[in-house]
Formats: C-alpha cells, structure tokens, sequence
C-alpha cells in the first residue's frame, strides 16, 4: 500500500487506550472504493485502513459510518464493527431511561452487528474513501483477489470541496490570465521621445465584448494618452447606435467609440468622422467634453488666424454642446460603426432601453474597402496557393 503515520495513546491510571492513523502521503488524483464480499471468518481479519474522510458501510443492515465522523484507523474488519458496537453502547443506559422504545431498537440492531462478526451469511463491507487513502488488505497479494473489488473513480466537486480542494475542470485559459493582469512594456513617449512605459490590460465590458485598453504615462514631460481597441474581430455587420438624451443621468452611461467610429449630433449639424479621437472608452459625458476641447484647441479654427464669423459659429456651437453636456437640451447622439465594435450602455440592461436604438446592417463596397476587407481572404487560400506553385 503506502506510508502511514500511526499515533497510540494509553492512560494507566483509568486504562482507556486510543490510536489514530494519517497517511504519510499527499491526496490522490482519484477516489477509491473497496467493495469487499466478506463469507468466511478469516475474511474479518483482513487489514483495513480507514482515513477520517472515508465512509464505510454496510448495504445488508443499511449500516453506515459517515466522513469525518471518525478519526482514522489501521485495524481490521471486525475492529471496525467492533468500535461501532462500542459507540452504539455507549449512550444506551441514557437512552433506556429516556426512551425505551429506541434503546430497544438499537439493542436489536447491536444484536445484528455483533452477529456479523460470527459471519453467518455473507454480506458486503465497502470503504469509499475520495482521498484515494484508505485500504482493505488483499490477502492473495500479489495475485487478484476474486472477493475484492477495487475502484477509482474521478472526484465530484462536492468531495473535492470536503476534502478543501479546488477542482479545475475547465483548462488554464491564457486569455483569463490577461484579464487578471496588466501588462507594461517599454515605448518612447510621442511628444518628447523619452522611454516611457505603456501599460495594457484586457477587460470585459458587460453585454458586449472584450476590450484592450493602453496608458502610456511620461515620467519626463508629463503626457499622458490613452487608447482602446477592440480585443475581438470585426463583426459580420456595421453597428448604428442610436440614443435620444433627455435626462442628465444619461451623461453617466459608458461609452466605447472605436477607432472606425464616426459621430453625429443632428440638433448641431455635427458630425465627427472615424479616425479622430481614436478609440476611447469612457461616459458620455467624457466623450463630448473631449469633442468640446477638440473645438477649443483647434488654433485653426479659434486661434488669431481665424476670422471672427468662423470663431463665434464655433464659441455658440461649444455653448451648445455644454447645454447637452449640462442636461438643459435634448438631442440625439449617434454612433456609426462600419466595424461594429463600439458600444452604449443600457441602462436597463438586459431589458430594452426605451431610449436607445440598435441597428445592424450590411456594409457598402466602400465601407469594406475603408476596412481593408475587401482584399481579405480567410477561406480557401491555401488551396489557391498550392495550385499556383
């Protein structure tokens, strides 16, 4: 079998005695089960090593012995019918003042174990033990015992958990390591081309998809960018999002806007074409203060060589937006994404937002071209390419 630790204890003063098995070894990868058909007296003699997580029973008297309700044991079979007589007893004079008529039946049911034991007719001892440690002596060893059947078996979740284990059914998925990590490599900084570092991390943005977002922080000059890409493919459909603002809660809803996003505001006549801003995840509220600021730092448009018509079309155009930004005006925000991978929050998530519009639909010929799809070939390539050498 194995390595055992066996620990005794004796008292000479009130003569009790005790001993206790651990295995010396770790937790199996399987369970096992001993199922032992026992017919003869000799068979009660048999060695039998039961752990504390061991059940053992007894299918003819119903009789069991459950887990950790014992501490473990190197005796035999009739030393273990022998300390359940024992504990049967033990409360018997309590229970014959308290209640005769269950004393009586545990009599008669001490009765039929001890009965056992003289092995009258046969009956069937099985020890299942989820550790995989326990053991019933094979007497004709090395050779198979016809009496013996012994049986390994895969653990289920609940053993495993009894026994303080974690089951991991599932495969280590490289994908669930980035999400618990960020990862940092090194980048020289866009405005003063010091090394900086670039951190990345992947993250689930609840009823729609993984995303990658990237910070870039320079020690040196201070600047600071952020970027989101998608962390999927592009999807079989463009994506027009579509949300009529009418409360100031509606500032607080998360955005992604990728980078083939395009934006319109139709009260404004805006429209802001895919590519600028890049990609962001943030609010509403962040993605139209960005556009704001895009106005206000424009020299070109609010700077000393602009004229002064242009510049107050743009100053009442920002006031506007800080209107909808502030909740004193209602306006749709639209979101046209060729690639489908950019996102609006819903609110009522997974219900229907009554406010908020999807759509999907078919790209043109130009929206692909734009996306590089058009000269994309997934499928059939290989056999293309071994015909042409």
């Amino acid at each position: 079998f194995k390595e055992i630790i066996v620990s005794s204890f004796a008292c000479d003063s009130c003569s009790w005695s005790n001993t206790e098995i651990q295995s010396a070894g770790r937790i199996q990868e399987q369970g096992v089960r001993y199922t032992l058909a026992v017919t003869s007296r000799q068979d009660m003699n048999r060695e039998v090593v039961k752990t504390d997580c061991a059940t053992a029973r007894i299918p003819e008297l119903d009789f069991e012995i459950p887990a950790f309700t014992q501490k473990g044991v190197l005796t035999t079979i009739e030393g273990i019918i022998d300390r359940a007589v024992a504990g049967l007893e033990q409360d018997q004079p309590v229970r014959r003042a308290t209640d005769e008529e269950v004393a009586s039946k545990i009599d008669e049911f001490i009765g039929k174990l001890k009965q056992l034991k003289e092995v009258r007719s046969s009956f069937t001892f099985i020890v299942d033990d989820p550790s995989g440690n326990s053991f019933v002596e094979n007497p004709h060893a090395p050779r198979k015992d016809d009496a013996l059947a012994v049986t390994r078996y895969r653990r289920t979740p609940q053993q495993a958990a009894l026994l303080g284990l974690e089951l991991d059914e599932k495969p280590a998925d490289p994908a669930e390591d980035l999400r618990n990590e960020v990862l940092q490599f090194n980048t020289n900084c866009p405005e003063c081309n010091a090394p900086a570092n670039t951190n990345m991390k992947l993250v689930q943005i609840p009823h729609f998809k993984e995303v990658i977002i990237m910070a870039t922080n320079c020690d040196s000059c201070g600047h600071r960018t952020n970027e989101v890409k998608s962390g999927g493919a592009i999807e079989p459909q463009g994506t027009r999002i579509t949300l009529r603002i009418t409360d100031p809660s509606d500032m607080t809803r998360d955005i992604l806007k990728s980078e083939t996003c395009s934006v319109e505001i139709p009260e404004l006549e805006f429209e802001l074409g895919m590519g600028v801003l890049g990609g962001k995840f943030t609010t509403l509220e962040g993605l139209l203060k960005d556009i704001a600021d895009l106005v206000e730092r424009n020299p070109f448009t609010l700077g000393d060589s602009s004229r002064p018509s242009k510049t107050e079309k743009l100053r009442e155009f920002v006031g506007k937006l800080h209107e909808i930004v502030e909740g004193k005006t209602k306006a749709h925000f639209i979101m046209d994404d060729p690639a489908g991978n950019s996102y609006l929050q819903n609110v009522y998530a997974p219900e229907e937002d009554p406010e908020l519009k999807v759509e999907r639909y078919e790209r043109t010929f130009e929206q692909n071209e734009d996306l590089g799809l058009n000269d994309m070939k997934t499928e059939g390539y290989e056999s293309e390419g071994a015909s042409g050498r």
